[in-house]
């Protein structure tokens, strides 16, 4: 889910769905038209008010295959394009992403669908060029979660190492998670970790920025439910709290802020892929 214009845009998943536009004067929702193709695993971002799909998985699980190239959506004329190539050597789904003075930043990811290459890189793409650079690899390898930027700094948190299997169980990389949050900050182009990790690790949650805090919402885990728990992180400090959780569990949904307020979205209440969820919550921070 990305924020555009005052409004929300959710989209991608399994399967080719329409875009849903979520307008939070009427707290409604519109149905738009569908992606080009199935697209799933992503972190949509805008800038100049295009949203911008940079990394992404397609194809069916367990091995989901990366995009080749990069695409935009432009709301107001609900039209997808497609851009230039990935570099081949850089495709990956899962990956965090985010954009910042007018550039956008992928962090992390898997290569090869829910089976090996799980890594730690971390790209530059400018949409203005179509020109990747190779930044500095993140401290750790990891796939499944949300990246946000917050005072000068990305923040990638959450997720797991999706490689990880055992000889007899090959989705024990739900237990993988990573409780460290992991830090670049744009000034000196160097990353550090908190020393306060996630109370309760998970991937594919939520996350959002609002009023200097930062929010990360639900994910699953080895658990057969998926969390409802909200982490506040001080972007200042560091420091790492539990506040009010969700109503319902869920992992793989979208969060956006729009008119001052967070909003969650869909996704799936369960480990993996379901039930899925068509529910919508909103959070007012106290502070």
């Amino acid at each position: 889910m990305v924020a555009v214009g005052g409004k929300g845009y959710l989209m991608g998943g399994r399967g080719i769905k329409p875009v849903e536009e979520f307008d939070p004067a009427t707290r409604s929702w519109h149905q738009l038209g569908p992606t080009p193709f199935e697209m799933h695993h992503f972190q949509p971002v805008e800038v100049g008010g295009l949203v911008y799909v940079v990394t992404a998985m397609t194809g069916k699980y367990p091995k989901e295959t990366p995009l080749d190239a990069w695409h935009t959506y432009e709301p107001e004329e609900d039209l997808w394009q497609e851009g230039g190539p990935i570099p081949v050597g850089r495709r990956r789904g899962g990956a965090g992403t985010v954009a910042y003075q007018g550039k956008i930043y992928v962090a992390g990811g898997i290569v090869d669908g829910h089976t090996s290459g799980t890594v730690p890189w971390f790209d530059e793409f400018d949409p203005e060029t179509g020109e990747w650079q190779t930044l500095p690899d993140a401290p750790r390898p990891r796939d499944h979660f949300p990246a946000v930027v917050a005072e000068g700094r990305v923040y990638l948190i959450g997720g797991r190492n999706t490689s990880y299997h055992e000889p007899d169980n090959f989705t024990a990389f739900f237990g993988a998670v990573i409780p460290e949050v992991d830090v670049y900050d744009f000034a000196t182009g160097e990353w550090s970790t908190l020393a306060e990790p996630l109370d309760v690790p998970s991937a594919a949650g939520g996350l959002a920025v609002l009023n200097g805090s930062i929010y990360y919402f639900g994910g699953e885990s080895d658990s057969r439910i998926a969390h409802s728990e909200t982490h506040r992180i001080d972007p200042m400090t560091g420091a790492v709290e539990l506040v009010a959780p969700l109503h319902r569990g869920r992992h793989g949904g979208g969060a956006a802020v729009l008119d001052g307020k967070i909003y969650v979205a869909a996704g799936s209440g369960g480990r993996g892929g379901g039930p899925e969820l068509s529910s919508t919550e909103v959070f007012v921070p106290e502070r």
